[in-house]
């Protein structure tokens, strides 16, 4: 059986803190790998740079200078993680039979990579880095994940439970993740939707190495509102049996309203007028604020924009050019 040539994509957002140890552990894990033979030495680690303000770049130039086997890839500015991450994966998927995703800042436990490349040579194309429980996560924070989760299966999102980002793809898997064209990817939800047979791998997710979180409380949440209105129109069906129900009750309440007119009975209900305006008032700017970010959508979806420039790329034809 040929040997599995693997790419690790990690992308890369002011990583400098992180990601020297980083390096040091993947590169670690390569050499782990390529002695016992589950992997090509031709497998390699790809760094994308998403546009960073700190010498993140300077230190994926240093690495790629002194080992082969790490490449990286600059983003002309910042493009957001899922971006940066798809710039790393449709570039290795020209090299690699097999490529890995994970974060730079060490929560994906490493070791899981040999479960995944395991889980493919016994016919996966797809493997989930699925994370066993949520007990290092505070109170807020795994409650609202267990929410996010919910809404989205709710929503009828084909998402896996408690995965984020960490899952190796098969070269056939790539190719038809490529197929996708649509301006605003969410690839929790796409990738499932690639098909092909897939396996779970569960790990014990770590506490960040160094640096801050790139994903804040308004970050985070801004994240799930992309991902749910990116994967489902099923809000709008919401939207619509909302209104049915608004409709009903107003009809409930005219009929009520004549019914006391006709026995003579006064309407005080200044009250519950001014509230029910107030309700209505805010339940149409809700729907028509809902309603906008589709158009939205559609909008960014008909300018055809480019999901990422690639300013520079340095992989083992640049390095050749480096040493002459």
């Amino acid at each position: 059986m040929q040997e599995l040539k693997l790419f690790v994509v990690v992308p890369c957002y002011n990583e400098e803190e992180v990601l020297y140890e980083t390096n040091k552990r993947l590169s670690e894990k390569l050499d782990s790998l390529i002695s016992s033979g589950a992997i090509s030495p031709l497998s390699r680690i790809l760094y994308v740079n998403d546009g960073s303000s700190d010498g993140t770049w300077n230190l994926i130039q240093s690495f790629h200078k002194d080992d082969e086997r790490v490449w990286g890839i600059s983003l002309s500015r910042n493009k957001g993680h899922q971006n940066a991450l798809l710039a790393g994966l449709f570039c290795a998927k020209e090299h690699c039979d097999a490529a890995i995703s994970m974060d730079a800042d060490l929560q994906d436990d490493i070791d899981a990579v040999d479960a995944m490349v395991a889980k493919y040579k016994e016919g996966n194309d797809i493997v989930y880095g699925v994370r066993n429980s949520r007990k290092k996560d505070s109170f807020f924070k795994r409650n609202t994940a267990q929410l996010f989760y919910r809404v989205m299966k709710l929503l009828g999102a084909q998402i896996v439970y408690n995965h984020a980002d960490y899952r190796l793809m098969s070269k056939r898997a790539l190719d038809a993740l490529s197929e996708y064209h649509e301006y605003n990817m969410f690839l929790r939800g796409i990738v499932p939707m690639v098909g092909f047979d897939s396996a779970v791998v569960y790990y014990e997710r770590q506490e960040r190495f160094a640096g801050k979180s790139k994903y804040p409380l308004k970050k985070m949440l801004s994240f799930a509102f992309e991902g749910i209105t990116s994967l489902s129109i099923r809000p709008i069906r919401v939207i619509t049996s909302l209104g049915a129900i608004v409709l009903l009750l107003s009809i409930i309440m005219m009929i009520y309203t004549f019914a006391r007119h006709i026995n003579g009975e006064t309407v005080s209900g200044w009250s519950s007028l001014i509230i029910s305006i107030w309700a209505l008032g805010g339940l149409q700017i809700f729907c028509i604020g809902i309603i906008g970010e589709y158009i939205g959508k559609v909008y960014l979806e008909t300018k055809a924009r480019p999901k990422y420039i690639i300013k520079e790329l340095l992989d083992d034809t640049r390095r050749t050019q480096d040493n002459d």
